[in-house]
């Protein structure tokens, strides 16, 4: 999956630059964004599936719009999430932090009167673990301690956006992101190979958009 992801990724980037010359006479506009977000855990092990119980953290950072058409744009974001879950059995947390790039294509429906316009969004998001910790060990999963690390610091899904940016350029969102990638290392626990463990997430974002027209 990582090496079919990271082509990928590196045709995306591509794709964004060329975009990005192409409407350099185009209203380009940047912005920020920040607030709560809410993940967990679905995990895979022996057989048995099992999805952690919700934590709370923070995701905040950067974003572009670029026109593509009336209406529509690309939108990469650079952001810093917090993800993980709590085991429902021993309330044990594991908190991840990440660095992720989320590539959405927008439809901003303008309202009649002018007052704001509907944000929809959808596209692929990339991810890079950063740190982490498992509260019962007080250990990065992502760092290897002689044994082989817990996770990968790789991950990769589908990312989804709906909200609302009133004319001024301020704008709420809500935000699901559904990771797709195995993120457990092979052997990690017994039963090898056939474990997985995804990422979940949704948060709420208050952001400000600058240069609108």
């Amino acid at each position: 999956m990582k090496k079919i992801m990271f082509p990928v990724m590196v045709l995306l980037m591509g794709g964004i630059t060329l975009l990005t010359v192409n409407t350099a006479d185009a209203q380009v506009s940047y912005g920020v964004k920040l607030g709560p977000d809410f993940s967990s855990m679905t995990s895979k092990v022996g057989g048995s599936k099992e999805t952690t119980k919700m934590i709370a953290g923070f995701a905040g950072g950067v974003y572009a719009n670029l026109p593509i058409a009336p209406q529509f744009y690309i939108q990469p974001s650079l952001m810093y999430e917090g993800k993980g879950g709590k085991d429902k059995s021993t309330d044990v947390k594991t908190r991840l932090n990440y660095l992720t790039l989320p590539i959405d294509f927008l439809f901003k429906p303008e309202m009649p009167n002018g007052s704001g316009s509907w944000i929809v969004g959808i596209g692929p998001y990339f991810g890079y673990g950063l740190s982490g910790k498992i509260s019962s060990v007080s250990r990065d999963p992502f760092k290897d301690y002689g044994g082989g690390a817990s996770l990968k610091r790789f991950d990769a899904g589908a990312n989804v956006q709906l909200g609302y940016e009133m004319a001024n350029g301020f704008n709420i969102a809500l935000n699901t992101e559904l990771g797709l990638v195995n993120i457990l290392n092979n052997g990690a626990t017994s039963g090898g190979s056939g474990n997985t463990a995804h990422n979940t997430s949704f948060g709420v974002t208050l952001g400000y958009t600058l240069g609108k027209r």
